[in-house]
């Protein structure tokens, strides 16, 4: 599967990255397939060929989620952000219960549950019993 995804070059404590497409399971600092831009994160520089990241999104490659992140917010693409993280800690984990749990109840709270109509049921009983009263009337009419 290929990735779109960062591969660092530059000098030490000062990085830069390029944007390159590659195979998944490659080292992202060897060979790439193509370089689309590059990205210096200390001036938020980004220089990346839109046309090709489309190109190739087209083509069914993926995105880290950084550089899906990175994309959406200078408009090359359009989407949703991704939660960009490497480990789940229990603290962080606890917060997403949290958040979701919150999200739910606001759900609850916009979205009125609808109480079951009992007056339809009333008058369907009434029309009942009236039909049902009738049925008798008649009954008895015959036999009198």
């Amino acid at each position: 599967m290929l990735t779109i995804r960062l591969s660092r070059v530059g000098k030490k404590n000062r990085p830069t990255y390029r944007i390159v497409i590659s195979e998944k399971a490659k080292d992202p600092y060897g060979r790439a397939l193509e370089i689309l831009g590059s990205y210096d994160p200390h001036n938020k520089n980004l220089k990346v060929d839109g046309d090709r990241v489309r190109y190739w999104i087209s083509k069914g490659s993926q995105m880290s989620p950084t550089i899906n992140n990175l994309f959406i917010d200078n408009k090359i693409i359009e989407g949703e952000k991704k939660k960009a993280t490497k480990t789940a800690t229990k603290k962080n984990v606890a917060k997403q219960k949290e958040a979701e749990k919150k999200k739910k109840e606001e759900k609850d709270k916009e979205e009125p549950k609808e109480e079951p109509k009992e007056e339809p049921k009333e008058e369907l009983k009434e029309e009942s019993k009236n039909e049902t009263n009738e049925v008798k009337k008649e009954e008895n009419e015959e036999e009198k």
